[in-house]
């Protein structure tokens, strides 16, 4: 009875090993966000001074001194070519108010800040599908942006400040 009791514990803890390693895959980098950072948390888009949230697939930016966090880019900035944008990786900022470095980011990263070259992860899609600016995930983690803005992209000279793409802001 012991052996059957052993086995039935030894049987529901392979059971219960197997309900803990389901793989929580939060906050996939979107496809126009910089390859080979898969881990960092937040980019800094110094072209229209706004943070991305990658676990939270949010854009956050300042609006009338208040810190706006929404899935889609401001109304303003909705023609902004986030493939071809430069994108400031913030790699060691683990908190949840990557804003409290704002100054520092700002002064960095001025408008026109363009580091090494930067390959997205993904392509950018095609010219004929048209935006749906009614579509709540335009712009979002996904990569669901249908607006080919390069005409807008900034053709900015490199400033050889950023020499690994990723820049470290410890708080």
């Amino acid at each position: 009875m012991k052996k059957l009791g052993f086995a039935l514990i030894l049987l529901m803890s392979v059971f219960a090993q197997a309900q803990v390693s389901i793989n929580v895959n939060i906050g996939t980098p979107p496809n126009w966000g910089p390859q080979g950072y898969d881990d960092s948390r937040y980019y800094y888009l110094p072209d229209i001074d706004v943070y991305y949230d990658v676990n939270q697939s949010q854009f956050i930016y300042e609006n009338n001194g208040k810190w706006m966090r929404e899935k889609r880019l401001p109304a303003q900035y909705r023609q902004y070519d986030l493939y071809g944008g430069y994108k400031v990786v913030l790699n060691d900022y683990k908190g949840n108010t990557p804003y409290s470095y704002h100054k520092k980011h700002r002064t960095n990263y001025p408008k026109g800040y363009h580091g090494q070259p930067q390959k997205n992860r993904g392509n950018r899609p095609e010219k004929n599908d048209k935006p749906d600016h009614n579509k709540k995930d335009y712009d979002n983690h996904k990569g669901n942006s249908k607006n080919d803005h390069s005409k807008n992209s900034n053709d900015h000279s490199n400033k050889d400040r950023d020499q690994n793409h990723s820049h470290d802001d410890h708080h």
